[in-house]
């Protein structure tokens, strides 16, 4: 890990928090994620760091983090809370209930839509979040390909 503080710890400096090697262990690897991770997760590659960090301090790290608005926790149908760092632009997510993949997007589109939404109802939108839930459209194997689509005959 490198030595330059991430955004987080950054965050938590700002506010005062302490931060003890523990914690900053944490919070790199929630920077870092590429995924949603959940507390097991953050668990098993902070345990990976130091051997030391205990599951019940994850728990409290995370907690602490997200009360002072510095992560997100994200509840995906799957049962387990997932974190991430609150973004620096609004995204929404699109999960795939087969692998547990979550995808991030952000929609012009529908930001316009939800704002107008609002509006006809008589609210101004002060925030929103947005999950989509779906499986991957199957593909059609080789064997059934449509002879047009299929160039591999000559």
């Amino acid at each position: 890990m490198s030595e330059k503080p991430t955004a987080i710890e950054e965050a938590c400096m700002t506010l005062g928090l302490r931060m003890t090697d523990q914690r900053r262990v944490i919070a790199r690897i929630i920077a870092d994620a590429q995924d949603h991770p959940d507390v097991e997760e953050l668990h098993r590659r902070a345990a990976s760091v130091d051997d030391r960090i205990s599951i019940s301090t994850v728990y409290r790290t995370v907690k602490l983090f997200e009360d002072a608005g510095i992560i997100e926790r994200h509840d995906f149908r799957d049962g387990r809370s997932r974190y991430e760092p609150v973004p620096d632009e609004h995204h929404d997510h699109l999960i795939d209930l087969r692998s547990g993949h979550v995808v991030e997007f952000r929609s012009e589109e529908i930001e316009h839509l939800q704002e107008e939404i609002a509006r006809k109802l008589g609210y101004r939108l002060v925030g929103h979040r947005l999950e989509l839930y779906g499986v991957p459209l199957d593909k059609p194997r080789a064997a059934e390909k449509p002879k047009a689509l299929d160039k591999t005959k000559s």
